[in-house]
């Protein structure tokens, strides 16, 4: 097993994991209230590729984590892990850029102009609920598993491995979920991008 990497402060990690997520969370929601309009001089929707792309690497790196676990390769986990986290943040930021830039694009608005017509709804179909479905448990899983990765990642970095091994059995599924379901739904809603 690994040495610790954090020194054990519950306290301070419930503080500190629940003040980062509640600020997460809180960001995340006031950006729909906003959208800059400003000439960046690129494709704003490079940031949803980019997304889409650290989600995807992200997933990778989750399976990849797992299977060094299994063949206690704990080094080669942790090093897998925490680039998955680093990828997150990375991927909040981008989110973030893109949200405030692009604003809200909608599933089957084809004709671009904010409404998605009767015309366009029978286009789409059943395809609409689908897409809804996911994108509702991709938003509502990736918002409540925040603080569980960070738990579980404080748990593995003080050597409290078996608390880590019990959390991370609940939290490795569920952020699996999100790495997959982010590049689904920007394939399914990027062609509605303006």
């Amino acid at each position: 097993m690994l040495a610790p990497s954090l020194t054990k402060n519950d306290t301070k990690a419930r503080w500190l994991i629940g003040i980062f997520s509640v600020v997460v969370f809180a960001l995340v929601s006031v950006l729909g209230r906003y959208h800059l309009t400003a000439d960046l001089g690129f494709d704003i929707h490079i940031f949803a590729t980019a997304n889409a792309a650290i989600n995807t690497i992200v997933a990778v790196l989750l399976v990849a984590a797992l299977v060094a676990v299994k063949k206690q390769r704990y080094q080669q986990h942790k090093k897998m892990m925490i680039a998955a986290l680093a990828l997150s943040v990375l991927f909040l930021l981008s989110y973030v850029m893109h949200r405030l830039f692009a604003g809200e694009a909608l599933f089957g608005d084809a004709d671009h102009d904010g409404i998605v017509s009767a015309q366009e709804l029978a286009v789409v179909g059943k395809t609409r609920v689908v897409y809804f479905v996911i994108l509702s448990t991709h938003i509502l899983l990736a918002g409540l598993t925040l603080p569980i990765i960070l738990f579980t990642a404080y748990r593995g970095l003080t050597s409290e491995f078996a608390a880590h091994k019990k959390i991370a059995r609940i939290t490795w599924p569920l952020w699996f979920y999100v790495a997959v379901t982010g590049p689904v739904v920007y394939f399914m809603i990027s062609p509605y991008y303006s």
